[in-house]
């Protein structure tokens, strides 16, 4: 893969708002990679970009077919997204690519994901404090609308998908089970 730049602001000097940057690259890269990886039989997860000096571009993938993800096809996915990558060039500096499968303790960021996993016990980090607090763990219980129902030992929460900041299924004995009963190769 050759040399890539990273560019995080759009003028030099002072960048206050990085992370804002490093968002609008990661929905570049999403909207790039995310039909390689659907005409290659993957589901793209997350698309995440660490700022210099150290630059990462980690691309999170799952077979359609729910199978588990193998180095191979960790493997033809770097290959086939590097092409497009190269080509397009939405990063200025150079960086590191990544790709991974999202885990048994995976994270949780489309609806379609709260959907999926709902019963199995989660982590969920907002982007602004409710009641006190931003972060919660608890059951998730059923999605309605863009609304995530969130049982925790105490309450019934209703959390608004938009002011998810991050969110993910927290590694239990249930979650294990489910993993294993998953389709193998």
């Amino acid at each position: 893969m050759g040399r890539t730049r990273v560019y995080l602001a759009p003028e030099p000097g002072p960048r206050p708002n990085v992370r804002y940057g490093i968002m609008q690259i990661e929905e570049r890269i999403e909207t790039l990679i995310e039909p390689v990886l659907a005409a290659m039989g993957y589901t793209l997860v997350r698309v995440q970009v660490t700022d210099a000096p150290n630059s990462v571009l980690q691309v999170m993938a799952e077979r359609d077919d729910q199978k588990g993800m193998t180095v191979d096809d960790c493997a033809r996915i770097s290959r086939e997204i590097s092409t497009v990558l190269d080509v397009e060039d939405p990063i200025q500096l150079a960086y590191a690519l990544e790709v991974s499968s999202p885990g048994i303790d995976r994270p949780l960021v489309k609806l379609a994901d709260f959907e999926r996993y709902a019963g199995f016990d989660v982590r969920i980090d907002l982007k602004e404090e409710m009641d006190g607090q931003r972060r919660f763990r608890g059951r998730l219980e059923s999605v309605s609308g863009e609304v995530i129902a969130l049982k925790t030992k105490d309450r019934n929460l209703q959390l608004p998908f938009p002011g998810i900041r991050r969110a993910k299924l927290i590694l239990t004995d249930e979650l294990l089970a489910a993993a294993a009963a998953k389709p193998e190769e």
